[in-house]
């Protein structure tokens, strides 16, 4: 049973339960992106009647709209529900260690333009300016998407719980870095900044809340480092200081390669990007040391790419860290037993080639073998999880999903 907090609890009023079926109408649009007053109806057990007046109340404060009605085969057509994201954007912005990406998109997280990307600026002060610079030229360019919103940010390291705050990203050398306020004044817009894993997180769990939301669940991005997000009980897992879910720096040997966060044999230098590539080129890189040309020049993409044209080399690369992420992910199961396990990131576009190998390294290391069967969902790069988690930053809590965690 979940504990509540005396300081979080407030007494019911008779506006109550109205407010919580606004909520859970407004979770089942997320879930399905459009549907009827019927079937709203239908599916809560409700009267036609209440959920007329509650629609009426989320039309009324902009939270709904009405589309065109769906053709039958008999009958009368129903008109059809969406969340309402009309003349309103956001930028989310998913910031990497090599490079930034963003895209403007409308509050329910659809793109809006292209995706586009630019070098991430190593020094705070360039990456605020250039990022502002990057914000206003997309935003002049897709003036049509209307007014906007925000800015919502995915940063790969430490947030304090403000949000302000990056208290450490080991693979930028930054600490206690103010981004977020001057990131702001700079924009003239709203900004919303949250750990690049837990927005995606976040965003997954926004979206099947009112549907399918059962079960724990663990985001694992594998990319220029591994940022893990939590989810236990439908709330993303923080911790005291808000740094919970850093298992990307789970040591699995003590005599391992140094990591970008200053220790040694952390997972995420088995398995990053940069470990991969390195580990195809045949050198072994420290923290901080320049990038050889011939690392440089290549990627992930590139290392499977060669792999499924027969090099023996990359396929031998990958099933090394295919035999490093399952151990990293039976760690996971051991503490957590989640329901399913979500993994993102380049690598996951060579999953066809390394899932068995992944497989027999989580059974290897799970301590009970019905946990190792947990289901492991792929997300494709392309599909841009941590993107979508920044847009969910904006627009989530103007959809009136101000409980999202």
């Amino acid at each position: 049973m979940r504990r509540l907090s005396d300081r979080a609890l407030r007494p019911a009023t008779r506006e109550t339960p109205r407010a919580i079926n606004q909520q859970i109408v407004l979770g089942l649009l997320r879930s399905h992106q459009e549907i009827s007053r019927a079937e709203l109806a239908r599916r809560l057990g409700m009267q036609r009647s209440a959920i007329g007046r509650i629609v009426a109340d989320l039309i009324a404060q902009g939270l709904v709209c009405e589309g065109p009605a769906r053709s039958t085969a008999r009958g009368r057509r129903p008109t059809i529900l969406h969340l309402d994201s009309r003349g309103r954007c956001a930028v989310a912005v998913d910031v990497r260690v090599t490079r930034t990406f963003l895209v403007v998109t409308d509050l329910v997280g659809r793109e809006l333009s292209a995706v586009e990307s630019f070098p991430t600026d190593l020094d705070p002060r360039d990456f605020v300016e250039h990022l502002a610079h990057e914000v206003r030229r997309v935003l002049a360019e897709n003036a049509g998407a209307g007014r906007c919103e925000g800015v919502g940010v995915a940063f790969p390291g430490m947030l304090d719980r403000s949000g302000d705050v990056v208290v450490q990203a080991p693979a930028l050398g930054w600490r206690d870095v103010a981004l977020r306020a001057p990131l702001a004044a700079s924009l003239g817009l709203p900004v919303v900044m949250e750990n690049a894993v837990k927005a995606w997180a976040l965003a997954e769990v926004w979206a099947l809340r009112g549907s399918s939301l059962t079960g724990d669940m663990v985001f694992v991005n594998v990319s220029d480092g591994v940022g893990v997000g939590v989810v236990i009980g439908g709330e993303v897992l923080r911790g005291r200081h808000n740094v919970a879910g850093e298992l990307g720096h789970l040591p699995l040997n003590v005599d391992g390669p140094r990591c970008a966060c200053g220790a040694v044999g952390c997972w995420e230098a088995y398995v990053s990007n940069l470990a991969t590539v390195s580990r195809y080129v045949g050198l072994t890189l420290a923290p901080g040391q320049p990038v050889p040309p011939e690392v440089a020049r290549l990627s992930v993409d590139e290392v499977v790419a060669r792999a499924r044209r027969g090099d023996a080399k990359a396929h031998t690369a990958l099933l090394s860290t295919a035999h490093y992420l399952g151990l990293g992910l039976a760690s996971i199961v051991n503490a957590l037993d989640p329901e399913r396990i979500y993994v993102g990131g380049e690598i996951s576009a060579a999953w066809d080639l390394i899932q068995p190998t992944v497989r027999a390294a989580l059974a290897q290391r799970a301590l009970a073998a019905a946990a190792a069967d947990v289901r492991i969902v792929i997300v494709a790069a392309q599909e841009h999880p941590r993107l979508r988690g920044a847009a969910a930053l904006v627009g989530a809590p103007i959809l009136g999903a101000q409980a999202l965690d």
